[in-house]
């Protein structure tokens, strides 16, 4: 199977007109998985046959300003996805505060030119991923906002911005793939922030690029399919995923007695009743059951 995760900042008048051709177009080539349309643009990844996936990226870079979709390739055994959902939204990435990344998004910086950006100690560095994900690993010296989600990061800068940019003359700011990272610099030039730059590519597209021996990133990149994580050339990572809160784990938490496959991790296990216990447990059993006859048990897909 062919995994594109893919996203394109674009001006959409209806995208609820767009939606309906959009999900016969994926639903007749065999690709499920979840994209969202917004007046903003389209975000979202897929999977299926290459042909089908091709033919889906085909359709939507089709569509109004999509051309230069922004798109990460990757593969799978299997069907990574058991449905396909396009849904219409208030925004393809949740921020809560209203910006335009078409026109006012940060300067992009090469992978290349990195490194030496984010070592200038008058840069400050901004992961803009969830607490979990930087967890897994991020760059050396960059400021962890502990946010649960995305649409926390506007307050947590506001409630900091003083603090942060002291003896600062400009901010770099990263993320998986760019899409986050295009509206957080975007808010950042609206808070008056003049000096604004972001990751070209997020990310993934630096650890593909970049020699690990001159690698400034430390850890592994949490990433929203079934490889869990990746490290350097985008090769698969340590981690796995706890099937009872979602959270990544590591080797390390895997040999605590608080995970439990399938069942429990430590970021769970004190949180779940017996009856919870037991019912992943169940599910669990009925999954390696699946395995054994060639079959993908839907609890285990990513939506």
């Amino acid at each position: 199977m062919k995994v594109a995760a893919l996203y394109r900042f674009a001006r959409f008048d209806d995208p609820h007109a767009l939606r309906e051709p959009l999900l016969a177009c994926a639903r007749a080539v065999e690709v499920k998985g979840t994209l969202l349309l917004a007046g903003e643009g389209i975000n979202g990844t897929i999977a299926g046959p290459p042909a089908g996936v091709d033919a889906v990226v085909a359709h939507i870079r089709a569509l109004p300003g999509c051309a230069q979709l922004s798109l990460k390739f990757a593969e799978a055994a299997a069907m990574p996805f058991h449905r396909l959902k396009v849904k219409v939204k208030r925004e393809i990435v949740t921020m809560g505060v209203t910006v335009d990344p078409l026109t006012d998004a940060g300067t992009y910086v090469a992978p290349a030119a990195w490194n030496a950006l984010i070592a200038d100690p008058e840069t400050l560095v901004i992961d803009t991923r969830n607490d979990y994900e930087v967890a897994v690993g991020t760059f050396a010296g960059a400021v962890d906002p502990h946010t649960a989600g995305f649409a926390d990061f506007p307050a947590w800068f506001r409630d900091n911005r003083e603090r942060l940019m002291a003896g600062k003359r400009r901010v770099a700011m990263f993320c998986t793939g760019g899409i986050r990272c295009e509206k957080s610099t975007a808010f950042l030039k609206a808070e008056g922030v003049e000096q604004v730059h972001h990751l070209d590519g997020g990310i993934l597209r630096y650890l593909e690029e970049t020699p690990a021996a001159e690698s400034a990133w430390a850890g592994e990149c949490f990433v929203f399919d079934q490889r869990v994580a990746v490290g350097h050339g985008l090769t698969p990572g340590t981690h796995v995923l706890c099937f009872a809160c979602r959270m990544p784990v590591s080797a390390a938490d895997r040999a605590l007695p608080s995970y439990v496959e399938g069942v429990s991790c430590p970021a769970c296990a004190d949180a779940r009743t017996p009856e919870e216990r037991a019912s992943y447990a169940e599910r669990h059993r009925q999954e390696q059951l699946a395995k054994a006859r060639g079959e993908t048990h839907v609890g285990r897909a990513f939506d």
